[in-house]
């Protein structure tokens, strides 16, 4: 066993380019993984979270080098090379991203992958104990008495028996060939194994059981496990900690049990919220968040997370009720972009809660300017009188340029009235106690240099 972490993730980045025209040049990138950086303990489980399109794959295929980082150290000491010192040009010599041929053959044997879809990870043309013998063959075992009794050995390990050395794929359930991905993964006994989803694919009581047979397996061969996964309370119950990801960044890390008792992140309060209850009788309801995750290729300036955060700080001179503000922040971005159409909200408007078609008409039969007024207001969650009497007439003024036709005028008046910190700044990480930190602006006063080891 090695010291110190088994697996050491430190800047690590994979910026897809995006070429146009006739010459192919590039003109930007997709930063699906942009500077994400952590450790992983021998025998430790670290949960990767956070809803589709935020990197988490990326990044694993990044890590066991499936795809080319862009930029990044990522140490894997399981050669018990743990003390090396750093080469002269200051990398070091377990530098994955640095490996050639012939050192990532070797780092295979240590580090192993499951997929999210076994259908799509298994050849058909291959039957399981084929399958789960191929990792042998590749690094040098001939002997094909020795591999079938080592293929049939993981079979029964991994709650199989002996009589699937001979089915293919297809002729297998959805739990089964998970099964055989992970004898597969197994098969060269590694250290590190890196689970993309692993129990997404199958049914409900195919997870337990898939859940428990990982439990057995990280104990029995001794692994660590990088576990990936959406799902909250599929994380609770397997991983020691847990960093949570959103657009390319981690925006939280730290001790499973304090980060589900003591979320200090707004995303994490929000995928926490998204568990359901086990008492049908609860009316407590979960976090939506507006919108969806913005583009990877023009992330927001500052906090990431501000375009749909329920907790976006306001700035000096205003104190209004949250969920006002979050209205005028997203009722401001739709303006600014245009996407305002106050002839279909003219359309769409209630004439008045009791329905007369005959109040508040314009001389064409459509909806006069307080329908409109009420519509938009309704529309963007700020349909009641805000306390702030400044911010009131600064909403009153915008929706009249908006009604008059001047959008860029309203877009001026918006952008200028309104703005928050948290899209001017970008939150430095926060250290909350040994092990939990997070990147969070509402932190600022907590921030400490205490170490940790989340972070270099």
């Amino acid at each position: 066993m090695t010291e110190g972490p088994l697996l050491s993730v430190r800047g690590l980045k994979k910026h897809y380019p995006i070429r146009e025209g006739i010459f192919n040049r590039r003109v930007g990138a997709a930063k699906a993984v942009d500077g994400i950086s952590f450790d992983i303990a021998p025998g430790e489980t670290l949960g990767l979270v956070g809803e589709s399109g935020c990197g988490k794959s990326t990044a694993a295929r990044s890590i066991v080098r499936l795809e080319e980082p862009t930029a990044g150290e990522v140490v894997f000491n399981g050669n018990g090379r743990a003390g090396a010192t750093r080469n002269p040009d200051g990398t070091h010599p377990n530098d994955v991203t640095r490996f050639g041929d012939a050192e990532r053959k070797a780092f295979r044997r240590g580090a192993q992958m499951v997929f999210q879809d076994p259908s799509s990870s298994l050849d058909p043309r291959m039957t399981a104990g084929e399958a789960i013998g191929e990792p042998l063959r590749i690094h040098g075992m001939d002997d094909r008495r020795r591999r079938r009794a080592i293929v049939e050995d993981l079979l029964e390990r991994v709650g199989l028996s002996t009589e699937e050395f001979d089915r293919y794929p297809h002729e297998l359930s959805g739990g089964q060939r998970q099964r055989v991905a992970l004898a597969r993964a197994l098969a060269l006994n590694p250290d590190l194994l890196v689970a993309d989803e692993p129990v997404s694919a199958l049914d409900v009581s195919v997870q337990a059981e898939i859940l428990s047979l990982i439990d057995g397996l990280q104990e029995e061969f001794d692994l660590s496990l990088l576990f990936i996964s959406h799902d909250m309370s599929v994380v609770r119950r397997i991983c020691d900690r847990v960093a949570v990801m959103y657009l390319g960044e981690i925006v939280e890390i730290g001790p499973t049990d304090d980060l589900f008792a003591d979320p200090r992140h707004p995303y994490t309060e929000a995928l926490l919220s998204s568990v359901p209850a086990p008492d049908p009788r609860s009316t407590v309801g979960g976090i939506e968040l507006p919108g969806t995750v913005p583009s990877p290729a023009d992330p927001p300036d500052g906090c990431r997370f501000h375009t749909r955060c329920h907790r976006v700080i306001q700035p000096d001179g205003i104190d209004i009720d949250q969920s006002d503000w979050r209205g005028l922040l997203n009722f401001r971005d739709r303006v600014l972009a245009g996407d305002v159409d106050v002839g279909r909200v003219r359309e769409n408007a209630v004439v008045d809660e009791a329905g007369d078609p005959s109040a508040d008409r314009g001389a064409n039969g459509t909806a006069g300017d307080a329908a409109v007024r009420a519509e938009l207001r309704r529309e963007f969650d700020i349909d009641g009188r805000i306390g702030d009497p400044g911010v009131e007439a600064a909403v009153e003024e915008a929706i009249d340029r908006l009604l008059d036709g001047d959008d860029e005028g309203a877009a001026a008046l918006l952008s200028e009235r309104f703005t928050t910190p948290c899209e001017e700044a970008t939150p430095e990480r926060t250290v909350h106690a040994e092990g939990h930190a997070s990147t969070c602006l509402r932190h600022a006063s907590e921030r400490t240099a205490a170490p940790d080891r989340t972070d270099d």
